[in-house]
């Protein structure tokens, strides 16, 4: 027996998601404080009261964006860091963050902080770190969390630095920071 497909419903999470997409857009040009939902619908290419339909608040399409965002940004560092990945592969990461993705980088962490301020969004900006140690499954969740503690903090000085680092400075500090790594990694399991 084969799904059926409903295509209205997958236009609407097609239409949700450009949304979303587009809320991160306007954040990467403008801040927080240029998302509107005619801000939105705009850079979305669709009627103004789409965004409204989909999310009846601003606090609402936040939301999404941040947990959206923490599903993307759980993806590609994860990825990287859970396959045992090298010091040198996860300082390119944080650099291409700093760097090309600059912008991007800026959004994400202009939405984390706010949370700080609105209750409303703390849970989905805590999803990140949830979503991180969920994929790792550290044997020692309290170094991981050392760990991703620094990689913010990496982020957050290559983001108000003169001259954002590159790999090749990142690399020594990232390379300290993962002399633990085995504490990430859960022990085998017996057989």
């Amino acid at each position: 027996m084969t799904a059926v497909v409903d295509g209205r419903k997958a236009r609407g999470e097609k239409k949700r998601r450009s949304i979303v997409e587009a809320t991160l857009r306007v954040i990467e040009r403008e801040g927080v404080v240029g998302v509107t939902h005619r801000s939105v619908a705009r850079e979305a290419g669709v009627p103004t009261t789409a965004p409204t339909y989909y999310f009846a608040s601003i606090d609402d399409l936040l939301i999404a964006t941040l947990l959206w965002v923490a599903e993307e940004l759980c993806d590609d560092m994860l990825q990287i860091v859970a396959s045992g990945g090298t010091a040198r592969e996860i300082a390119v990461s944080l650099a291409r963050a700093v760097n090309e993705n600059r912008a991007r980088t800026l959004a994400e962490y202009e939405l984390y902080l706010l949370a700080g301020r609105r209750p409303e969004l703390k849970a989905a900006a805590r999803r990140w770190l949830d979503l991180a140690v969920e994929a790792v499954r550290p044997a020692d969740p309290v170094a991981f969390r050392a760990f991703l503690a620094a990689v913010d903090g990496l982020l957050i000085q290559g983001l108000i630095a003169d001259v954002a680092p590159n790999e090749e400075e990142l690399e020594p500090i990232v390379s300290f920071l993962i002399r633990g790594r085995d504490d990430f990694t859960p022990p085998a399991r017996e057989q």
